[in-house]
């Protein structure tokens, strides 16, 4: 996790995970390897094939941009995402009327999976790898609080079907599992 710079417009001074949009290169960057299909199959419910696919890479792309870590690998002409370490955890989206909006999936992968060293390019600061049990006690917000206690509840075998999927109905918080 990173702190977003004290000066940032959007959500300054709190802790989140990396990310960022989907890039026009994401839907046709070659891939180390491709998203599991059990993966696949729950991003396609809303989002075509194509896109789904470029969900991944972006996320894993971020990754590597914001803090250095790679999932997968590198070549001559760039970073080849590996897509089959990553598990989809949540997908939330900002209420409506919010200055800045976001559509956005939470994914999970084993830190073992990473390469690289840990390194800011100033979009996060104060990056770290952070226990579950302190990270709930940062500055978050309610969406990372939800990523944060899936994962716990996934990594202690508690897992429920579907995917949470945090949306806002006439300034409400609602979530479903989808």
């Amino acid at each position: 996790m990173g702190r977003r710079p004290p000066r940032d417009r959007f959500m300054p001074d709190v802790w989140v995970f990396p990310g960022g949009r989907v890039d026009p290169s994401d839907a046709t960057r070659p891939a180390e390897s491709e998203l599991r299909p059990e993966v696949a199959e729950h991003l396609e419910r809303f989002a075509p094939p194509a896109r789904a696919r470029a969900i991944g890479v972006a996320a894993v792309r971020e990754t590597w941009e914001e803090t250095g870590l790679v999932l997968g690998g590198r070549d001559e002409q760039g970073l080849r995402p590996g897509l089959a370490h990553l598990e989809y955890v949540a997908r939330a989206i900002t209420p409506a009327g919010n200055p800045i909006r976001y559509n956005a999936r939470f994914f999970l992968a084993r830190g073992e999976e990473a390469r690289g060293d840990l390194r800011s390019n100033g979009e996060l600061l104060d990056l770290a790898w952070i226990p579950i049990g302190e990270a709930l006690e940062l500055d978050i917000i309610d969406v990372t609080e939800l990523v944060l206690r899936e994962v716990r509840d996934r990594l202690a075998g508690r897992t429920r079907p579907g995917v949470p999927f945090v949306h806002y109905r006439a300034g409400a918080r609602r979530i479903r599992r989808d």
